[in-house]
C-alpha cells in the first residue's frame, strides 16, 4: 500500500511541476538550447542575454530549483532523487532551458555539502544557488596536470592566514570568477599525497592576478593564475588541513560526472538524429544515419548507466572510481556527436564564431580536463578491471 501511496505523490509532484514550469518558465527560454550561448553562468559580473534569462534563473532560484536536491536551508528545494528526476524530465519535455549552469553547483557545491563546516555551507551555498557568485577551479598547475598531486601552489601558515604564493593553469574563466576553490601544499615536508589543502579566495584578493589564454578556436575560456603574497583567513580551509587530498578526490568525481554529461553542454540539447535531419547531407547519407542512429543508442546507454550510479551514491555506495568510466565515454561521445554534425553539415560547418566547427575543437578539451582520456583508461584498467600494470 506505501509504494502505491508514494506512486500516487509522484504522479501528483509531477502534474504540479508541470503547472510550475508551464506558468513560471518564459517563452523565450523554451528553446531547447544547450549550448555554451545559452547557459546562464550567474555571478556579480554576469550580463543576462535577455530579461527572460534573468527572470528564469530568479523564479528557479526562488523555489529551489537551480539546485532541486540541494537542502531547502541552503538554497535548495530537497527534492528526492525521484522527484528531481521528475523536475528534469518536464523541463525538458517543455524544452525550458537549465536556469543556471555553474561550478559552483557542479563541483563546488556537493564538496562543501560532504565536508563544509556549517558556517562555509550557510556562508557559499545560498548565493550558488541563487547564482550571485561564480566559481573557478584552481587544480593544474604547470607541473602537475594530470598528476595532480604534485600541486606546489604554496600557502605559508601565518598564524591565523595563509600567505599563497604560485601559480595554477587552465583554471577556467578565471578572469570572470569571483571566487576560486584551490589546491594548495600547507605541508613541503609531507608525502606527495599528503600536506595538500583545499582553500576557498576571493578573486579580488590583493595578489592575485589572471591571464586568458587563447585557444585554437579563438576563445579564451582557460586563464593562467598567478598568486603572489596572497592573504587567505585560515577558516577557508574545507575540511582538515593538510587533508585535502580526500576533497579533491570527491570532487573530482563530480566534475568527472559533470564533463560525462557534456553532449548537453558543448553540444546540442536536441536528439542528434533531429540535428541531421536539418542537414541536407545528414538527410541523404545513410552510414552517417547509421552512426548517428548507434551515438543515440551509446548516449541512451551512458545516461542510464549515470542514473544507476547516481541511485548507488544516494545509497551511500558512491561513485568512487567508476566515474574515470563515466567521464570517459561521455566525453568520447561527445566528440563523436560533433564530429557527426561536422560531417552532415559538409563545408558549411567550416565557419568560425558559434558554429559546429567551434563547438567540435571545443570538444578535444574535454578529453584533457578533468583527467586526460589515457589517464581515465589507466584507472579503469587498474582499478576496476584489476588488469596488471
Amino acid at each position: 500500500m506505501a509504494e502505491v501511496d508514494e506512486g500516487r505523490d509522484l504522479v501528483a509532484f509531477r502534474s504540479g511541476i508541470r503547472d510550475w514550469l508551464e506558468a513560471n518558465c518564459p517563452s523565450e527560454m523554451r528553446d531547447g538550447a544547450g549550448g555554451e550561448e545559452a547557459i546562464c553562468w550567474g555571478g556579480t559580473t554576469w550580463v543576462f542575454t535577455c530579461e527572460a534569462q534573468k527572470i528564469w534563473l530568479e523564479r528557479c532560484a526562488e523555489v529551489g530549483y537551480t539546485v532541486p536536491t540541494w537542502p531547502k536551508a541552503y538554497g535548495g528545494a530537497g527534492l528526492s532523487r525521484d522527484e528531481d528526476k521528475i523536475l528534469k524530465e518536464e523541463m525538458q519535455a517543455l524544452g525550458a532551458r537549465s536556469p543556471l549552469d555553474s561550478f559552483g553547483i557542479w563541483m563546488l557545491g556537493p564538496a562543501l555539502l560532504k565536508f563544509g563546516s556549517e558556517e562555509q555551507k550557510l556562508q557559499f551555498l545560498p548565493p550558488i544557488a541563487r547564482g550571485e557568485i561564480r566559481w573557478c577551479q584552481g587544480y593544474s598547475e604547470p607541473g602537475a596536470g594530470s598528476d595532480l598531486a604534485g600541486v606546489q601552489t604554496h600557502a605559508a601558515d601565518q598564524g591565523d592566514s595563509w600567505l599563497v604564493n604560485g601559480q595554477k593553469i587552465w583554471t577556467s574563466y578565471a578572469d570572470r570568477a569571483d571566487w576560486i576553490f584551490a589546491l594548495l601544499r600547507t605541508d613541503r615536508e609531507a608525502k606527495k599525497h599528503l600536506g595538500i589543502s583545499f582553500v576557498l579566495m576571493d578573486m579580488r584578493s590583493k595578489g592575485i592576478t589572471t591571464r586568458p589564454i587563447r585557444l585554437i578556436s579563438g576563445a579564451s575560456p582557460f586563464c593562467e593564475t598567478f598568486f603572489e603574497d596572497v592573504e587567505v583567513p585560515k577558516h577557508q580551509v574545507v575540511g582538515t588541513i593538510n587533508r585535502g587530498w580526500d576533497v579533491a578526490k570527491y570532487l573530482l568525481t563530480h566534475e568527472r560526472e559533470m564533463i560525462s554529461n557534456g553532449g548537453n553542454v558543448m553540444g546540442s540539447g536536441r536528439a542528434l538524429g533531429a540535428v541531421l535531419a536539418e542537414a541536407e547531407t545528414g538527410q541523404s547519407d545513410p552510414v552517417l544515419r547509421g552512426e548517428a542512429m548507434r551515438a543515440e543508442i551509446d548516449s541512451l546507454a551512458l545516461e542510464m548507466t549515470l542514473e544507476r550510479y547516481k541511485d548507488q551514491a544516494e545509497g551511500g555506495q558512491g561513485v568512487g572510481d567508476a566515474s574515470a568510466m563515466l567521464k570517459y565515454m561521455g566525453t568520447e561521445l561527445n566528440k563523436k556527436r560533433l564530429e557527426l554534425i561536422m560531417a552532415a553539415d559538409g563545408a558549411a560547418a567550416l565557419t568560425w564564431g558559434e558554429t559546429p566547427a567551434s563547438s567540435w575543437l571545443r570538444t578535444k578539451a574535454n578529453s584533457i580536463e578533468g583527467g586526460t582520456s589515457e589517464v581515465m583508461l589507466s584507472i579503469i584498467s587498474r582499478r576496476i578491471l584489476n588488469l596488471p600494470g
